[in-house]
């Protein structure tokens, strides 16, 4: 029996905008949602970054382009994902409360969705996410409906873990698919939540 879904997809391919239809379906059927996603963050047309934005619309830095005039910050260590450096204390304020809420907030046994968009490289660099993540899997207060990468250069250890757990399903996402998976996405979710009914 699933308790969580998880799409994956090539990057640009519409995994958050699937999550957000999600959730919008699941909040106007009296499902409680909670969680983040991760949106672009765009100037001038290009792509300079991007933000964690929680479901209740607080907004908080996770990477930006490296500015060359900026030089590396002293005696903090710095990470990186190709040319974007994480803003690692800004993406664990934000995100990491919402874990540590999850299945507490009412503390009554009503079915909720948290949403983890994504499990990629630049979150990963946070071992307070990476323990929360496993935490939220194997506990029974909530489904997850997350987003991972698409497998390619070496295995995130935790990508690997996720997608072999034998309670998750995994949707591969793609542009032929993506307008019409919406339905067997909710039909899964609303499957996990009977189940934890």
């Amino acid at each position: 029996m699933f308790k969580h879904v998880f799409l994956t997809g090539p990057p640009g391919v519409g995994k958050t905008t699937l999550v957000q239809k999600a959730c919008e379906a699941l909040v106007s059927s009296g499902v409680g949602v909670e969680g983040f996603y991760t949106e672009e963050v765009r100037e001038g047309g290009r792509r300079v970054g991007f933000d964690v934005v929680t479901l209740t619309g607080a907004r908080g830095h996770l990477s930006r382009i490296r500015d060359s005039r900026d030089s590396q910050p002293h005696g903090r260590r710095e990470y990186t994902v190709g040319q974007y450096v994480v803003d690692l204390p800004s993406f664990e304020n934000l995100a990491l409360p919402l874990f540590r809420n999850v299945g507490l907030a009412d503390g009554s046994s009503s079915k909720k969705v948290f949403v983890i968009d994504e499990i990629g490289k630049m979150e990963l660099f946070s071992q307070s996410f990476i323990r929360a993540v496993r935490q939220t899997l194997d506990s029974s207060s909530c489904t997850i409906l997350g987003t991972i990468p698409i497998p390619k250069g070496k295995p995130l250890g935790l990508v690997e873990e996720v997608r072999n757990r034998r309670d998750v399903r995994v949707f591969t996402v793609s542009k032929e698919n993506r307008n019409a998976i919406l339905q067997d996405i909710l039909e899964t979710l609303q499957e996990c939540l009977k189940s934890k009914a």
